[in-house]
């Protein structure tokens, strides 16, 4: 390499590292980035964007099999499992070749190979087993992510028993699945199964689908998706996984008994583990937390000096958006821009694209209460909007929670029809630290699915118009 001395090395090219290296050159930092593997991360390859690929073609296919309630006409509707994988493949090449080409624009230097700290502000890079470079940098950001976590009576074989990835490119469409966890991961690949016709069940250690969630909109979520033809067991544990030829038999215990269930295919959704091992965090002075993740300050500081880290790496969410918005605090921080704020976890969105979608940001109204405050909350369901109704989907609930006594928005629920979408609206309004008042006031367009959240609003506080 011509140049070896940098300003910020950035090590993982996910959507925390790339943007961290593109805002560093940005303000004027000579910055480099080091990748292993693949530009975008896990999220863009293997993560948020294919599956987000995977989950329209089954939006489509499951409109398609529903047109005559539109009054359209589509015959012997199928699908080829291969084409939907393509498809998604392609949207995951295309955006990574994308950022290459940002990055390449905003003059960061491209380092291919693994990267190891090694103390003083140095950091080895290697390909294929040989050091390629020795780099030196006055500040260093790990963004190295993290990958399924994996238990020894659940290990995967890529052939019966999958991850994540081999659930992106399914060598055959199982007439039954087993899901184990229904986290956003473990949900959104038994919707895309379930919506082309695979039997699903899903098992879930704690007593509610996903757990972070509000209970009413998980309740309501699982609700729709037995109505689906999905089948949950909750509060129960996957004990063992016994392979046959073509096939998996797990043991499931729940409440002290056990019963056998055979399916084709399982998916282990069970969490991830941080991406620490082998980067030098010892030989750097780096300190982990209690979870095992890399700890940080706020603004994305470690235990040694001129290090840091961000996104997956540094602990939960384990969210894009998250390492993004991390990446940009550490960088700004870094370069001395004024007006740094640190990060407010309150106010990161969580969205989950199954059918149907969830999306949340801020408290549920049970963490509220355990908080000792007192709350108002409103709700107003898709079936008194004319949007949804129009829309053909009339199945969803808006919930709001604020704070009696000052207004506060303290949280925002949903589940429905493009949700996902709507979320960031109660995303900014906490961000502005809005109130019901500046709420109330706003002028939401009609007709849309927006009005509900105008609506929850009136709702919470006894002025709802339309339920």
């Amino acid at each position: 390499m011509a140049e070896t001395n940098f300003d910020v090395i950035v090590v993982g090219g996910g959507p925390g590292g790339y943007v961290a290296a593109i805002r560093a050159a940005q303000l004027g930092l000579k910055s480099a980035l080091v990748e292993k593997e693949h530009l975008g991360g896990i999220c863009l390859n293997w993560g948020c964007i294919p599956t987000k690929a995977l989950l329209r073609s089954a939006e489509v296919y499951h409109n398609m099999q529903h047109a005559a309630a539109f009054g359209l006409g589509a015959e012997n509707v199928s699908f080829d499992l291969q084409k939907v994988v393509e498809r998604s493949r392609g949207v995951s090449k295309q955006l990574s070749g994308g950022v290459g080409h940002l990055l390449k624009k905003n003059k960061v230097t491209v380092v291919d190979g693994y990267g190891k700290l090694l103390g003083g502000g140095k950091l080895a890079v290697e390909k294929d087993g040989k050091k390629i470079a020795d780099l030196q940098g006055k500040h260093i950001i790990m963004a190295t992510g993290a990958r399924a976590k994996v238990f020894p009576n659940l290990q995967p074989d890529g052939k019966l028993i999958w991850t994540y990835k081999e659930a992106l490119v399914p060598d055959v469409m199982p007439k039954s699945l087993l899901v184990i966890g229904s986290g956003a991961i473990g949900i959104e690949f038994a919707s895309f199964f379930n919506t082309l016709g695979a039997d699903v069940t899903v098992v879930e250690v704690v007593n509610k689908i996903m757990p972070f969630e509000d209970d009413e909109i998980s309740a309501f979520a699982q609700k729709s998706m037995e109505k689906q033809g999905m089948k949950f067991k909750l509060g129960a544990m996957v004990k063992e996984l016994k392979k046959g030829k073509n096939n998996v038999t797990a043991v499931i215990e729940k409440d002290g008994k056990t019963e056998e269930i055979t399916i084709d295919r399982v998916i282990t959704a069970v969490g991830v583990t941080p991406n620490t091992e082998e980067i030098g965090l010892d030989a750097a002075g780096v300190k982990l937390d209690d979870r095992g993740f890399i700890a940080i300050d706020d603004y994305c500081q470690t235990s040694a000096k001129g290090v840091y880290a961000i996104g997956d790496v540094a602990g939960a969410p384990c969210l894009a958006h998250k390492a993004s918005h991390e990446g940009i605090i550490c960088v700004e921080k870094i370069a001395g821009v004024k007006g740094v704020h640190a990060m407010d976890r309150s106010r990161i969105p969580a969205c989950t694209y199954c059918n149907p979608q969830v999306a949340s940001v801020g408290m549920t109204e049970a963490m509220a209460k355990e908080k000792g405050l007192k709350v108002k909350v409103g709700r107003f369901p898709f079936m008194g909007n004319g949007k949804a109704i129009a829309l053909g989907e009339p199945e969803g609930l808006v919930k709001t929670i604020f704070d009696e006594k000052t207004g506060e928005l303290l949280g925002a629920h949903m589940v429905g029809a493009e949700v996902t979408e709507m979320i960031q609206g109660f995303g900014i309004a906490k961000t502005l630290e809005t109130t019901e008042e500046d709420l109330m006031h706003t002028i939401f367009p009609h007709p849309t699915l927006s009005e509900m959240m105008h609506e929850s609003v009136l709702d919470a506080f006894g002025r709802a118009i339309h339920f």
